[in-house]
C-alpha cells in the first residue's frame, strides 16, 4: 500500500522522468543538498494521491507536511526561503528582479519551442532554429558573469542549466559562436549537484 503524501514527514517531490521543469526543481535541491523523496511518476497517468495534493495533477508537484505546492516558480523560491544556505537569488531587489524576468522570458521563448521540437513533425525544425537564434541572442547574458546574470549561481541557473543540457538531444548545435553557451554549461555539469539532479532517462539525453 503506497503511503499517502499528506502523512509523510519527509519532503516529497512528485516528478516526471523527462520534464524540464521537473529538473529545474530537483536542480534547486540538489543544490541546497536538501533530503528528499522523489516519486516519479507518468505525466499521462497521475497517481491518485498527487490528484488529491494538486488539482491539476501536474508536475512538479513538492509536498512539506500540509503545505502542497505546484507553481514551478512558486516551489523554486519557496526551497530558496526554506533552506537559506546556499541562497540562491542576490540580496538587492534590482538584481532579483531581473532574474525572475529573465526567468520568465526563458519559459516563454525557449521553453515554447523546446516544446514544438519535442512534438515532433514539420514544425520541429523551424522551432530548433528559432531556439539556436535565441540562445545565441543571449550571449552577452552568458558573458556577464560566471553564471547566468550572477557572479554566483541563483534560481536562474537552475532554469537555463537543464535547458543547455537537452540541446544534443533537441538537435540544436549552436557551433563555434555558441562557445561561450557550452562552457556555461559544462561549469555546471561537472558539479556534484548537477548530477545527483538528474534521473536517469536525462543523464541519457548525453553521450
Amino acid at each position: 500500500m503506497v503511503q499517502s503524501a499528506r502523512s509523510r514527514t519527509v519532503l516529497t517531490l512528485y516528478t516526471t522522468a523527462e520534464d524540464i521543469q521537473c529538473h529545474r526543481v530537483r536542480l534547486v535541491l540538489a543544490a541546497k543538498g536538501v533530503s528528499y523523496e522523489r516519486l516519479l511518476i507518468d505525466p499521462n497517468k497521475p497517481p491518485e494521491d498527487l490528484l488529491d495534493l494538486n488539482p491539476y495533477g501536474t508536475t512538479p508537484t513538492l509536498v512539506d507536511r500540509d503545505l502542497t505546492l505546484y507553481d514551478t516558480a512558486v516551489v523554486c523560491e519557496y526551497l530558496d526561503e526554506r533552506y537559506p544556505h546556499p541562497p540562491l537569488m542576490p540580496i538587492d531587489p534590482l538584481s532579483r528582479a531581473r532574474l525572475r524576468l529573465a526567468a520568465v522570458r526563458i519559459e516563454l521563448d525557449w521553453l515554447t519551442e523546446m516544446d514544438t521540437i519535442i512534438a515532433g513533425g514539420r514544425p520541429a525544425d523551424a522551432a530548433r532554429k528559432r531556439l539556436r537564434q535565441l540562445l545565441l541572442s543571449s550571449l552577452p547574458l552568458f558573458k556577464a558573469s560566471k553564471f547566468f546574470l550572477n557572479p554566483e549561481m541563483s534560481l536562474a541557473d537552475c532554469l537555463v542549466a537543464p535547458v543547455i543540457w537537452r540541446l544534443p538531444w533537441l538537435g540544436v548545435d549552436l557551433g563555434r559562436e555558441g562557445k561561450p553557451i557550452v562552457d556555461y554549461g559544462e561549469r555546471i555539469f561537472h558539479s556534484q549537484g548537477f548530477t545527483r539532479s538528474m534521473t536517469a532517462e536525462e543523464k541519457a539525453m548525453r553521450p
